[in-house]
């Protein structure tokens, strides 16, 4: 006889199942007001000062579920500029900036060769395959929104593998890139959760040149392994003259505010097959051949 596999059994009626029942009640003053609204559907609620806490456990809680029900047990994180442009876009940069902002511009159109080498790298990681289980290492997880993030995700695409973005609300760029997997794209309120899920199942990091955002990303990083609060991963640095021009990491050490040591912590890098190197030479566990 086979054996049949193990399922839970619950005795109470699905939340779902009352979910429906609920609005079929018919319509009174008592039912009509807001607090006769089952509390998880209350978005009024749910919404309110004192149920901070609540929404940052949801938030915590919904992308976890669901990265490990797509068995997706480590990630190479991808973080990096929303500005820099693809190469196809770099030349209509240049062209539409006004005279005052040519020189940026021009700065800017200089970096996107570093799409080329996202998309090259991401490639390369998401080439690893499943384990004979189906469970996924080194799936590219980025921030979900364009510039390098889209080289990222473009290409995991390349290589026909999922890949990972988690957006957040803000002003702009908040919009998903075409190329994250639907049922991998998350949205997030709380920068410090968002942070968290990057890291959560992170087996290397790739960090390109960025602003303030990508600065917040990589000194939270740098922290959390400096102090022991999370194991240390490879740490790839992409453009030696962007990161020494705009952080002397050196001076910290000379300062005496971190120790000489600490700058073991990152490598920099200036392609995606010297990143991959230093990746599969320090990574645990190590790419699949």
């Amino acid at each position: 006889m086979t054996e049949q596999p193990h399922r839970e059994v619950h005795t109470l009626r699905p939340a779902a199942v009352d979910a429906l029942r609920s609005t079929e009640v018919g319509r009174s003053p008592q039912t009509e007001h807001p607090a006769y609204r089952l509390a998880f559907q209350d978005l009024d609620f749910l919404l309110r000062e004192d149920l901070r806490p609540v929404r940052l456990q949801l938030e915590l809680l919904k992308p976890e579920l669901l990265l490990g029900e797509a068995r997706i047990a480590s990630t190479l994180v991808v973080y990096g500029s929303a500005r820099i442009p693809s190469p196809e876009a770099a030349e209509a940069l240049v062209a539409g900036a006004p005279p005052e902002r040519r020189a940026v511009a021009e700065r800017l159109a200089a970096k996107a060769r570093y799409y080329e080498e996202a998309r090259r790298l991401a490639f390369l990681a998401s080439s690893c395959g499943c384990r004979p289980d189906g469970v996924r290492d080194f799936v590219v997880c980025s921030g979900g929104g364009p510039s390098i993030m889209e080289a990222a995700n473009r290409g995991a695409a390349d290589a026909g593998a999922p890949s990972i973005g988690l957006n957040v609300v803000l002003p702009h760029e908040q919009r998903p890139n075409p190329y994250v997997t639907p049922s991998l794209s998350f949205q997030f309120h709380y920068f410090a959760i968002r942070k968290m899920h990057f890291l959560m199942r992170a087996r290397a990091v790739a960090v390109f040149p960025g602003g303030y955002g990508t600065l917040d990303e990589l000194f939270e990083l740098l922290t959390l392994m400096q102090t022991g609060k999370m194991q240390r991963v490879p740490l790839v640095l992409f453009g030696r003259d962007y990161w020494r021009r705009v952080i002397c990491f050196e001076a910290l050490a000379e300062e005496g505010v971190i120790d000489p040591a600490d700058l073991d912590l990152f490598r920099m890098v200036e392609t995606a097959d010297e990143a991959w190197a230093h990746i599969c030479a320090t990574a645990d566990p190590p790419p699949a051949a």
